[in-house]
C-alpha cells in the first residue's frame, strides 16, 4: 500500500498531538506513567546530588545513640533515669538551644522495681503503714519515667512520635502532644494524609513538654527512597505536625502558622505553611521535598555517652540545635534516600529543619504544572516545524540544542528559584517526538530520494542511482561549485559519413550504435551524462555522488571507450556502414554543477572555465592524431596512468599555458619497451623547449622512424625546422599557440 505524502503528514501530526497529550495527562496528574515517573525519580536524584552542598551544618547537632554508646551504657532502651540525666546534662551543663527526639517512649520503664512494690502495697502488705509510708519516700528515686518527666519540664524539648495510615489499625498507644492546627474550615484538607492510629509517649513524658512531632514518613516513594515527607497530617479534625517541624516551632517560641492557599485550580490548595515568617514550601498533600545538605555526615554527630560522662568539649552543644536518634544499625533507623542508600532517619529531619532555617527548600508550587504544560506543548510546536525541515545531521544538532536548553533552564530555576520542575517528563517527549520525526522522515526521504534517482536516472546509471538511495548523504539539484572531471567526445569526421548516407534511419541507426556503447562504458566506470550533442557526448564525474577517483574514473573510462572502438567498427563493416574514429578530451579542476536552464527547460550540468578547456582539448585530438588528450590537472588527480607528454598549449581565449597529455594505459600494463619511448619523447620536448634543436630533432627523428604513422612526431619536427629559419621570440617558454577550437 503507497501512502500519499501529504497523508504520511497528517499521520505523523496526528501521532505527535496524541503523544503530547497523554504526557499532558501525565503532567497534569489525571494519568500515572510508572515508567515516566521511575526516569523522573533517577534525574531528580541526579539533580539533587550534583548541587546539593556537601557542607556541614554546624548549628544542629545530632546526640547520637550510637554502636559506642551501646557498648558502654548497656543495651537499648535505656532507664529514664539515665535519660533524665542526659537532659540534665544536654541543657545544664552544655547549654544547648532546643532538643528533639527521634526516639517514641511509649512503654514504661519498670527497671526501677516500683511495679512490684505496688503490687505488693496492694496485696500482701496494704495493712503495713512502715511499708507504705516507705514506698512514698523512695518513690521519686524509683519512678524512673517520673524522673525523666521532671526533667523535661520547662525546657525546650520535643517529643517524638508515630502515626499509621493503615485502614485496618486503630490502636491509640500513649497520647499525642497538642495538635498543630485544627482543621475546622480549612478546604485544603482533603489533600492531605489522614492518620488511623497513633504511637505516643507515656502521658507524664507528653504532658510535660508542650511541642510533639510525628517521625514517620507515610509518602515514601514506590522505590522505597525518601525523597519527600509529609510536614502536616491530619487526625481526628486535628492537624499535626512532623518533628522537625515542630523543632522550627520550639525554636521560633512557638508562634501562630498562617497557611498558605492556592485558587488556580478553583479551590484551596494547600501551597505553604509560615512560621514565624520561615516559608515551610509544600504540595497540595503537604509533603515537603528533603533538602538534602549532601551524604550523611552533615551535621556534627556526638556519641551519647560522650555527654553522659561529660567527656565532650561544651562547645559542641552550646546553643545548639539537638536531635536525639541512633545511627546504630541494630536500632533499625535507617533510610534509603537519593544521597545514599543506608542513611539514618534521624539526620532526614536534621536536613529538613537546617533547608527551612536557611530557605532552600525546593518546591513545586501550583502554577507550575501550568508552566510544564506549556512547556511539552511549546516542544510539539518546535518539533513539528524545525525537524522536517532538516537533514538527519542538523536534526541531530537541533535536537541537541533544545535538550542542552530544556536541561540548562531546569537547572538554572532548580539551583536559583529553588524550583522542582519535570525534566525527564519534557526530555522523553522531545525525544519521542524526534524519533517520530525520524521515523516518518525515512517515508518522506526515501521518496524525495526516488524522485532524485528518477531524474539522476536519465545522466547516470542504475546502479548509480541505487546507491544514491542508499546514502545518507544529500543530494541536491542545486548548484554549487565542486573539483570534477569532465568529459568530451566526438565523432571525426561525422559531417562527411552524414552526408554519404542516403537513409535517415541508417543515419540514426548509426548514431545509435556509436552513442550505446560509449554511454555503455561511462555508466560502468559511475560517470553522469550531461548531453548528447548530435555525435558528441558531455559527461562529468563527481556529482551527483561524490568521488575522490574522479579523475581516474573519467581516465578509465576514455581509455575502455577507445577499447571499445574496435568493436564497433566490426559492427559497421559488416552492415557496410563506414569506419568511425574518436575523439576524447578530459579536464579537471572546479565547475559549477547542478539544475540549469529557463522556466521552459532545464537539465542538470556543469559549467566554468574548466568545463570549456575540456572541449577544447577534444577538439585538439585531431590536430595531434591521438584519440584523447587530458590536462596536467587530470594527469596530477589520476596518477595511476602512464601518459606520454604531447605539447605546452595555448587554447583559443586563454592566455596562461597548459600542458597535454595522451593517456597510454595503467602503469601495470606499461611494458618496458613502451617506458623507454616515454623517456624519450619527454628528453625529446625538453630538448626542444630549450632550443636544442639538433638533439631534439634527433630525438623526434628516432622516434619517427619507430612509428612513421604517429603525427606527434612530424609536427614537431616540421616546428624545428621552422624555427630554424625563424627563431622563436625571446623567452619563449615552449608553448604553442592554437587559435581554432
Amino acid at each position: 500500500m503507497k501512502l500519499h505524502s501529504k497523508w504520511l503528514k497528517a499521520y505523523q501530526w496526528m501521532l505527535c498531538i496524541v503523544l503530547t497529550f497523554v504526557f499532558l495527562a501525565h503532567t497534569v496528574g489525571q494519568i500515572q506513567i510508572p515508567t515516566m515517573q521511575r526516569v523522573e525519580n533517577i534525574l531528580y536524584d541526579l539533580r539533587l546530588r550534583l548541587t546539593m552542598p556537601n557542607t556541614i551544618d554546624d548549628r544542629i547537632v545530632i546526640l547520637d545513640i550510637d554502636e559506642k554508646s551501646l557498648a558502654q551504657e548497656g543495651h537499648w532502651p535505656w532507664r529514664r533515669d539515665k535519660l533524665a540525666y542526659l537532659m540534665d546534662m544536654v541543657f545544664d551543663y552544655y547549654g544547648a538551644k532546643v532538643l528533639g527526639f527521634d526516639i517514641v517512649f511509649s512503654e514504661p520503664d519498670i527497671s526501677g522495681g516500683m511495679d512490684a512494690l505496688d503490687k505488693l502495697a496492694k496485696t500482701t502488705l496494704q495493712q503495713d503503714s512502715k511499708f507504705l509510708s516507705a514506698i512514698e519516700k523512695v518513690r521519686p528515686e524509683l519512678s524512673f519515667d517520673d524522673k525523666f518527666a521532671t526533667s523535661l519540664k520547662n525546657r525546650p524539648v520535643v517529643m517524638g512520635y508515630f502515626f499509621s495510615h493503615h485502614i485496618e489499625q486503630h490502636n491509640e498507644i500513649g497520647i499525642l502532644s497538642k495538635p498543630f492546627a485544627s482543621l475546622e474550615g480549612r478546604d485544603f484538607s482533603a489533600l492531605l494524609f489522614e492518620a488511623r492510629s497513633y504511637v505516643g509517649n507515656l502521658a507524664q513524658l507528653q504532658s510535660a513538654t508542650q511541642l510533639g512531632g510525628y517521625l514517620n514518613n507515610s509518602n515514601v516513594d514506590e522505590d522505597g527512597v525518601y525523597r519527600r515527607l509529609p510536614m502536616v497530617t491530619q487526625y481526628k479534625n486535628q492537624l499535626y505536625s512532623t518533628l522537625s517541624l515542630s523543632i522550627l516551632r520550639q525554636l521560633m517560641g512557638m508562634p501562630e502558622v498562617e497557611f498558605i492557599t492556592s485558587e488556580d485550580y478553583g479551590d484551596s490548595r494547600l501551597e505553604a505553611i509560615s512560621v514565624a515568617g520561615i516559608n515551610v514550601p509544600v504540595d497540595s498533600g503537604g509533603n515537603l521535598l528533603v533538602p538534602f545538605r549532601g551524604r550523611q555526615g552533615s551535621f556534627r554527630y556526638i556519641s551519647a555517652t560522650d555527654i553522659l560522662n561529660g567527656v565532650a568539649d561544651i562547645s559542641v552543644l552550646k546553643d545548639k540545635i539537638v536531635i536525639v536518634g541512633t545511627s546504630a544499625a541494630g536500632l533499625l533507623d535507617l533510610r534509603s534516600t537519593p544521597v545514599q542508600g543506608i542513611y539514618a532517619g534521624v539526620e532526614v529531619h536534621a536536613n529538613i529543619l537546617s533547608g527551612l532555617l536557611d530557605q532552600t527548600v525546593k518546591s513545586r508550587p501550583t502554577y507550575i504544572v501550568a508552566v510544564e504544560a506549556i512547556e511539552l506543548v511549546v516542544l510539539l510546536i518546535l518539533a513539528m516545524t524545525i525537524f522536517p525541515h532538516l537533514g538527519v545531521i542538523a536534526a541531530a544538532m537541533i535536537f541537541t540544542v533544545i535538550v542542552s536548553i530544556v536541561v540548562f533552564s531546569n537547572f538554572y530555576v532548580w539551583t536559583t528559584q529553588n524550583l522542582d520542575t519535570h525534566l525527564a517528563t519534557p526530555l522523553l517527549l522531545l525525544s519521542l517526538l524526534y524519533g517520530l520525526q525520524l521515523f516518518f522522515g525515512f517515508f518522506f526521504e526515501s521518496r524525495k530520494k526516488k524522485q532524485l534517482g528518477n531524474i539522476f536516472g536519465q545522466y547516470i546509471p542504475n546502479e548509480l542511482v541505487e546507491e544514491m538511495s542508499k546514502s545518507d548523504d544529500e543530494f541536491t539539484l542545486k548548484g554549487e561549485n565542486r573539483v570534477m572531471t569532465v568529459f568530451f567526445s566526438d565523432v571525426r569526421g561525422f559531417t562527411t559519413i552524414s552526408e554519404a548516407m542516403e537513409n535517415p534511419q541508417d543515419l540514426c541507426d548509426l548514431i545509435n550504435e556509436i552513442l550505446t556503447p560509449v554511454t555503455q562504458v561511462i555508466h560502468n566506470h559511475k560517470g553522469t551524462i550531461d548531453k548528447y550533442i548530435g555525435d558528441a557526448i558531455m559527461a562529468f564525474w563527481g556529482a551527483p555522488v561524490r568521488t575522490e577517483r574522479h579523475a581516474y574514473l573519467a581516465v578509465k573510462a576514455g581509455l575502455d571507450v577507445i577499447k571499445s572502438l574496435k568493436e564497433i567498427n566490426e559492427r559497421f563493416k559488416l552492415k557496410l556502414w563506414p569506419e568511425v574514429d574518436l575523439g576524447i578530451g578530459l579536464n579537471t579542476g572546479p565547475m559549477v554543477v547542478g539544475n540549469m536552464g529557463s522556466q521552459f527547460r532545464i537539465a542538470y550540468t556543469v559549467m566554468g572555465d574548466t568545463v570549456n578547456l575540456g572541449s577544447r582539448l577534444e577538439g585538439l585530438t585531431k590536430q595531434y592524431g591521438v584519440k584523447m588528450i587530458v590536462s596536467e590537472s587530470t594527469l596530477a588527480a589520476a596518477p595511476e596512468f602512464a601518459y606520454r607528454e604531447l605539447d605546452r598549449v595555448r587554447v583559443k581565449g586563454k592566455h596562461k599555458p597548459i600542458t597535454i597529455y595522451e593517456p597510454i594505459a595503467e602503469w601495470a600494463e606499461i611494458a618496458s619497451e613502451q617506458r623507454i619511448i616515454l623517456d624519450l619523447v619527454h628528453q625529446a620536448l625538453t630538448d626542444y623547449r630549450q632550443q636544442l634543436w639538433d638533439k631534439s630533432e634527433a630525438a623526434f627523428h628516432q622516434l619517427h622512424d619507430l612509428t612513421p604513422d604517429d603525427k606527434l612526431y612530424k609536427i614537431y619536427l616540421e616546428r624545428i625546422e621552422h624555427y630554424r629559419e625563424i627563431p622563436p621570440e625571446e623567452n619563449w617558454d615552449g608553448a604553442f599557440t592554437h587559435t581554432s577550437k
